[in-house]
């Protein structure tokens, strides 16, 4: 289970990470401005899903194998995954509420007690 921080991701690890459940991975490079930015709102989206979503960060010079595999052209992108299947793609800077809605529409509904009147 997630645990509210951001999963470093690489290569070797990344089907693991999105194999199962909804993840959302962020596709970054050190050099790129944007993606400085959009850190600091992983980080965060990170600790509002910590039990429900995993999140990580895949630095695409360092892993580019994945990056490749994608066909990451721009970065920062971000790619929200549920069982392994790519979901939805964001290409460029996003907000925090745009990532929350995305994640939210993607979690599994959760089945609430049901009261049988006698």
């Amino acid at each position: 289970m997630p645990d509210g921080k951001v999963i470093e991701t690489t290569d070797v690890n990344f089907s693991e990470i999105t194999k199962s459940g909804v993840a959302l991975i962020d596709f970054w490079a050190p050099w790129c401005a944007p993606c400085l930015m959009q850190g600091p709102i992983v980080d965060k989206i990170a600790q509002q899903f910590k039990n429900q979503a995993k999140v990580g960060k895949i630095n695409i010079d360092s892993n580019p194998a994945i990056a490749s595999h994608f066909g990451i052209r721009g970065i920062p992108t971000l790619i929200l995954f549920k069982d392994g299947q790519e979901i939805k793609r964001f290409v460029g800077l996003q907000t925090e509420e745009v990532l929350v809605q995305t994640i939210n529409a993607n979690l599994p509904t959760q089945v609430k007690d049901t009261f049988v009147k006698v």
